[in-house]
C-alpha cells in the first residue's frame, strides 16, 4: 500500500500542469516553486538550467538569464519515502529577448563626403563651471546605418564669455546632418568676436547693473542686445543657404533646429542670453532645485504648428524677438539644453520642463536610479561625458531618435 502511494503522489505531481512565469534576457529572475500540495515531493536538481545563466537553490530558480529562447528543462524530483528513486519531469521556461538586442547597430559610411562620427562628447570648462554634452545616434539610426542628424558646439569665448550649442537635424531632410553641424559651428564663430561681445557687455551693464537709467535707456539696450543676437541667428541662415546653393541642394534638405546659450558671469549674477527654434528646450535650475525656467520658445503640438527650423525663412519675422531670452540670475545649480530625443522620453510634455518634481525625477535618473543602474557622477567628474554618454543608451519604448545632452554644472 505505501509503495501505491508513493507512486500515486510521485505520478500527480509528474501530471501537474506546472508553468514557469516567462524571463527576460539580462533582467534579474526569480521563481519559487510552490509544494504545498506536494508535501512529499522534494525537487533535487534542475538539468538544463545552466545554459539559461540561471540557478535553483532551496526551490527557488533565480539569476539573470543571457541567453533568450525557450529553454526545456528537467526537474529531477524524489519522494522522501523514497529518496534513491528520482524521476524527471520536463517544464518549459521562455526567456523573452532584451528589447535593445532585437535592435542592429550598422555603422554609418566612413567614406561618405559629410560623415559624421555615430556619438560624441565632451567635457570642459564653461564660464566658471563645467560642462558635459554627448550626443548619440538613434536606434533608428543605427538599424539603418543611417547617419546621427544632432550636433553640439562648445567654445570659450573672449572677456569670459562661454556659448554651447545644440542642433537636432531633420529626419526628412536628406542632408539634416550637415545642417546640423554647419548651423552649430556657424552660431559660435560668429560671436567668437571681442567687437560684438564687447558691444553686447555693454549694454547688458546698461540693463542690469547702471544705477538708474531711464527704462528708455534700458529698453535700447535690451534692443541692441537682440539685435545682436538676430544678427548671429541670421548669419547661420546665410551660411546655410550659401551651402545648399554651392552644392546644389535645397535649403530644406539642410533642414535643422537650434538652441543656444550665451553665457557670462558678471559681478551682478549670470546672464544667459539664449535663442530657440524647433522643439528643444533650454532650462535653467536655481541652488536649491526650487524653481525650474524655460528659457526659449518651443515649437511644439498642433498650436505650435509643429517643428520650425532655422533653414525656414518665414521665422525671421517680427514674432523672432519671442524666440531670444536674456536671463539675470544670482547662481544656478544647472543649465541644461537637449533635443527631442532626450526630451521626449524624459519629460513628455512641455509643461513638465517648469515642473521642480519632474527635475528632480530627472536627476535622480542620472544618478543611477534607473533600470541599467548608470550614474552620472557631477562630484567624481574625471569620466563624467563618458558616463553619460552610456546613460543617454537608455531604453524608452517607441523612443528612438538621436539624443544630444548638455549640462552646465
Amino acid at each position: 500500500m505505501e509503495k501505491a502511494v508513493i507512486y500515486r503522489e510521485k505520478e500527480e505531481f509528474k501530471e501537474v500542469h506546472l508553468v514557469l512565469k516567462n524571463a527576460s534576457s539580462k533582467q534579474f529572475y526569480e521563481f519559487s516553486f510552490e509544494m504545498d500540495d506536494f508535501p512529499n515531493i522534494k525537487i533535487k536538481s534542475i538539468a538544463n538550467l545552466q545554459e539559461t545563466g540561471l540557478t535553483f537553490d532551496n526551490n527557488k530558480i533565480s539569476g539573470i538569464p543571457y541567453a533568450s529562447s525557450v529553454h526545456e528543462l528537467d526537474i529531477e524530483f524524489y519522494h522522501i519515502r523514497d529518496q534513491n528513486n528520482t524521476e524527471i519531469k520536463t517544464v518549459h521556461l521562455l526567456v523573452n529577448a532584451d528589447p535593445k538586442d532585437l535592435w542592429k547597430n550598422i555603422p554609418s559610411d566612413a567614406k561618405d563626403v559629410y560623415y559624421k562620427r555615430d556619438e560624441a562628447s565632451y567635457q570642459g570648462k564653461f564660464s566658471d563651471k563645467k560642462i558635459t554634452v554627448v550626443s548619440k545616434r538613434g536606434r533608428a539610426h543605427a538599424h539603418e546605418g543611417k547617419f546621427r542628424d544632432d550636433d553640439f558646439a562648445v567654445n570659450e569665448l573672449p572677456g569670459g564669455w562661454s556659448i554651447v550649442s545644440v542642433a537636432d537635424g531633420a529626419g526628412s531632410a536628406v542632408m539634416a546632418r550637415e545642417g546640423s553641424r554647419l548651423a552649430v559651428v556657424s552660431v559660435n564663430s560668429f560671436f567668437n568676436s571681442s567687437e560684438i561681445l564687447n558691444e553686447i557687455g555693454k549694454n547688458i551693464e546698461i540693463v542690469y547693473n547702471t544705477s538708474k537709467p531711464s527704462e528708455e535707456i534700458r529698453s535700447e539696450a535690451r534692443e541692441n542686445i537682440i539685435r545682436s543676437l538676430y544678427e548671429g541667428v541670421l548669419h547661420v541662415y546665410h551660411v546655410l543657404d550659401k551651402t545648399a546653393t554651392e552644392n546644389s541642394f535645397s535649403i530644406k534638405d539642410l533642414h535643422t533646429t537650434l538652441i543656444f546659450a550665451l553665457v557670462k558671469k558678471f559681478d551682478f549674477g549670470y546672464v544667459i542670453l539664449t535663442f530657440g527654434v524647433g522643439d528643444c528646450p533650454i532650462n535653467v535650475i536655481n541652488r536649491d532645485f526650487s524653481e525650474v525656467k524655460l528659457l526659449n520658445t518651443m515649437d511644439v503640438g498642433e498650436f505650435g504648428g509643429g517643428t520650425r527650423f532655422i533653414t525656414m525663412k518665414e521665422i525671421f519675422n517680427d514674432d523672432i524677438v519671442s524666440r531670444f531670452g536674456m536671463t539675470c540670475i544670482k547662481d544656478f545649480s544647472y543649465l541644461v539644453l537637449m533635443t527631442d530625443g532626450i526630451y521626449d522620453p524624459k519629460f513628455m510634455t512641455e509643461s513638465k520642463l517648469e515642473d521642480t518634481d519632474s527635475w528632480k525625477a530627472f536627476f535622480n535618473d542620472l544618478d543611477g536610479n534607473n533600470d541599467d543602474h548608470t550614474k552620472v557622477d557631477f562630484i567624481n567628474d574625471t569620466e563624467i561625458d563618458q558616463q553619460l554618454l552610456t546613460w543617454t543608451d537608455f531604453w524608452s519604448r517607441g523612443n528612438h531618435d538621436d539624443r544630444t545632452l548638455a549640462i552646465i554644472y
